[in-house]
């Protein structure tokens, strides 16, 4: 995808309200005890982050995995973003393929719960970077 200045600005933006508003998907969700979707949705939040971030900072993929490359070698190894996050990531990624593509996995409460105030944490951090880094 290649993009100008207005265009990249105007995804960037477009992908952070997608995150805020995936996230904002998740207490129904989890109220309704729909928790293999809400691990979706809470991934998928901070995937539109990660996605924002990276097509800020003009890095271009077309995979999960990608993203998780890119993230891992621009902004967690050289410590613009806390690597904490990473593992976040990481745990979110590896529990929404469970998820949606294995049989028999079951998610529950006490699985997404500890991970939601990281990912908001992350998706805020991921914000906060692009707004000084734009």
């Amino acid at each position: 995808m290649s993009l100008n200045e207005v265009e990249r600005i105007e995804v960037v933006k477009y992908r952070l309200e997608k995150a805020y508003g995936t996230f904002a998907e998740i207490p129904v969700l989890m109220e309704n005890k729909f928790y293999r979707n809400a691990a979706n949705r809470l991934y998928y939040a901070c995937y539109y982050a990660a996605t924002a971030l990276l097509i800020n900072g003009g890095y271009e993929t077309h995979s999960h995995k990608g993203v998780i490359i890119l993230l891992g070698l621009h902004y967690f190894k050289e410590n613009k973003i806390e690597k904490s996050f990473g593992k976040v990531y990481d745990k979110l990624f590896k529990m929404r393929l469970t998820g949606d593509y294995e049989d028999l996995v079951y998610i529950n409460d006490e699985d997404i719960l500890p991970l939601l105030e990281p990912a908001k944490q992350f998706i805020n951090t991921i914000e906060k970077f692009i707004n000084e880094n734009q």
